[in-house]
């Protein structure tokens, strides 16, 4: 299995990475040192389970678990504070660890996780057609100045590009989320459907598709926003307001 560790102090981090190199079944251990990081790595990582600290920087660990992409890892909570513990089984935790804890205990934990991983269907993916979340996030969590800033999925109308980051055009503003394109759209699902190069849009959010020359368009959207929709992307939009299938 693959494992991620998520914990902003570093001799936590590299405690649990010694014991988990006793394990014969862990093929790949990933670490990250916020919450942050990890919403950016998992998508690239795709951890089996995420052996998350609650109390961390910017984004804590319930936070992070109410915003994992679908299909999510496993979680695992791994904290020196008891009072988190109905909160984190709200959240479907396989376990709460209690800081600090020996191997055995550990063993105990990930013997759950292999349990439950036995249940689950094994994924099928090619190459060329990756698997697209099947229950998309609720909610994406972004850093900005110091505080987490959290932006309901559904208020989001149309993504754009602007260097390493996507712009989240939302009604109360245009948040600024370090991700690919291709990346955000592969954790947010069906909603949404890409209509340009550098551009997005929310389907529910679409009114028209204006026609422009050569067969370009613009898709206007609830609340007046024009976004750019290229003849290279029109039919796979047109097909997912049919209800079709999606090109991403």
């Amino acid at each position: 299995m693959r494992v991620m560790i998520v914990d902003d102090e570093r001799p936590a981090r590299e405690r649990l990475r010694r014991l988990l190199t006793q394990e014969a079944d862990v093929a790949s251990v990933t670490e990250a040192r916020d919450g942050v990081e990890a919403l950016e790595l998992i998508a690239r990582e795709q951890p089996d389970v995420l052996l998350l600290d609650i109390q961390m920087p910017e984004v804590s660990g319930l936070e992070l678990a109410a915003s994992l992409p679908a299909p999510a890892p496993l979680v695992v909570f791994v904290t020196a504070y008891d009072q988190h513990a109905i909160a984190a089984f709200d959240a479907n935790a396989i376990d709460y660890l209690l800081k600090p804890f020996d191997h055995a205990r550990l063993r105990r934990a990930l013997a759950r996780v292999r349990a439950r991983l036995a249940q689950q269907p094994a994924p099928v993916a090619t190459a060329t057609a990756p698997v697209l979340a099947t229950q998309p996030v609720r909610q994406l969590l972004i850093a900005e100045r110091g505080a987490t800033r959290i932006v309901p999925v559904e208020q989001i109308q149309w993504l754009e590009t602007a260097d390493n980051y996507v712009v989240l055009h939302t009604a109360a503003g245009q948040p600024l989320m370090r991700q690919t394109l291709a990346g955000l759209l592969l954790q947010l699902g069906e909603p949404f459907v890409r209509c340009h190069r550098r551009a997005a849009v929310q389907l529910a959010w679409v009114e028209a598709l204006l026609p422009l020359d050569k067969g370009d368009g613009e898709l206007l959207l609830r609340g007046g926003a024009r976004v750019p929709c290229s003849r290279q992307y029109r039919a796979g939009v047109l097909d997912a307001l049919r209800g079709g299938p999606q090109q991403r």
